[in-house]
């Protein structure tokens, strides 16, 4: 099984969780150190490197079919492609004790940052 860990739409009951559910074997709550960005219908997630800011998620577990399903979702070709929206990269749960890839940005790239750590929460606030 792949470990991923996963923050916005594709979280259990949001909008692209189709995606991955035929593939999906197993959800657990997580976190992991970084930003999250409102690009509009989903977020973005940057790696800061800084420990104050957290995103609250989900590690899920998929198949090899799964991977590559999240792959075509986030227009992800392979590792620094000119055509990717998002890097896939190894990340470590704030816990240390679960591992595994993330899609994200490499930059903020001007959108504006999200206040709090849940995209779940901050939909729910846009929503208002």
């Amino acid at each position: 099984m792949i470990a991923v860990f996963v923050y916005g739409t594709l979280l259990v009951g949001e909008s692209n969780h189709f995606v991955v559910s035929p593939y999906l074997q197993a959800v657990q709550p997580g976190a992991i150190n970084g930003r999250l960005y409102d690009v509009g219908p989903y977020p973005a997630l940057v790696r800061t490197g800084d420990d104050d800011h957290v995103v609250i998620g989900e590690w899920i577990e998929v198949t090899e079919e799964g991977l590559a399903a999240m792959d075509i979702l986030e227009t992800y070709y392979s590792p620094g492609h000119p055509d990717n929206e998002y890097e896939r990269t190894w990340v470590q749960d704030i816990n240390g004790e679960r591992e595994g890839w993330v899609y994200g940005y490499t930059s903020p790239r001007g959108l504006p940052a999200i206040s709090g750590s849940s995209w779940k929460e901050h939909l729910h606030q846009k929503n208002m």
